[in-house]
């Protein structure tokens, strides 16, 4: 059965549209959302079949993901991560925002990834990702959709065009509209040297 392609205002999105993609994900469901950056795949972080379903999506072991979390603001943070407060200042600075921030992984991160040492966590400035987020009331898994085919445009950014390249292996697929082309900057905030791995659509100011 194909997904479902649901149009969600990217700016006021429509509550009943929101709780049709959370019931989703609580039922195992793979999504597939704008971010403030660009497109990505989630799932509930506790329904470790979905977390598998993602990583075969991707072509991966799902011992060998980097796959990170998705929160609605700073508060769902520590009960997955430990932040120093020299990390939790820069982050309150810059969240939401375009950055995925590493942390260590304390031991409440979920079974399906509990062999990680560290976690990468995003509060992206999107309406939609976030009211998914608030209304589930925990995180959700997140991975970008690369596009290894294209040698000019990596991340697709038309939600039509991703809807039929995905429709037979995910349950729904937003459209909010297009996408970026660029993704977070990815900071190690694992100790208080805040290095840039990867340089992308956030400009970071220590």
């Amino acid at each position: 059965m194909p997904a479902e392609f649901l149009h969600i205002h990217p700016q006021t999105p429509e509550p009943r549209k929101i709780q049709q993609v959370v019931n989703s994900l609580r039922n195992g469901g793979i999504v597939i959302y704008p971010t403030d950056t660009v497109y990505a795949l989630g799932c509930d972080i506790h329904n470790a079949r979905a977390v598998e379903r993602i990583a075969r999506i991707k072509g991966i072991k799902p011992q060998k993901n980097d796959f990170s979390f998705i929160c609605h603001d700073l508060s769902h943070i520590s009960d997955y991560a430990r932040v120093s407060n020299a990390a939790f200042k820069v982050m309150k600075r810059l969240l939401p925002g375009p950055f995925t921030f590493i942390l260590e992984a304390n031991n409440k991160v979920p079974k399906v990834l509990a062999n990680r040492k560290t976690v990468g966590i995003r509060v992206p400035d999107h309406p939609i990702t976030r009211m998914i987020v608030f209304e589930l009331d925990h995180p959700i898994i997140t991975t970008s959709i690369k596009d290894d085919e294209d040698e000019i445009m990596e991340y697709p950014t038309d939600p039509e065009i991703i809807f039929e390249r995905f429709q037979h292996q995910v349950d729904i697929v937003i459209d909010g509209g297009f996408g970026g082309l660029i993704p977070s900057t990815v900071i190690d905030a694992t100790d208080d040297n805040f290095d840039i791995i990867r340089e992308g659509a956030g400009e970071f100011m220590r």
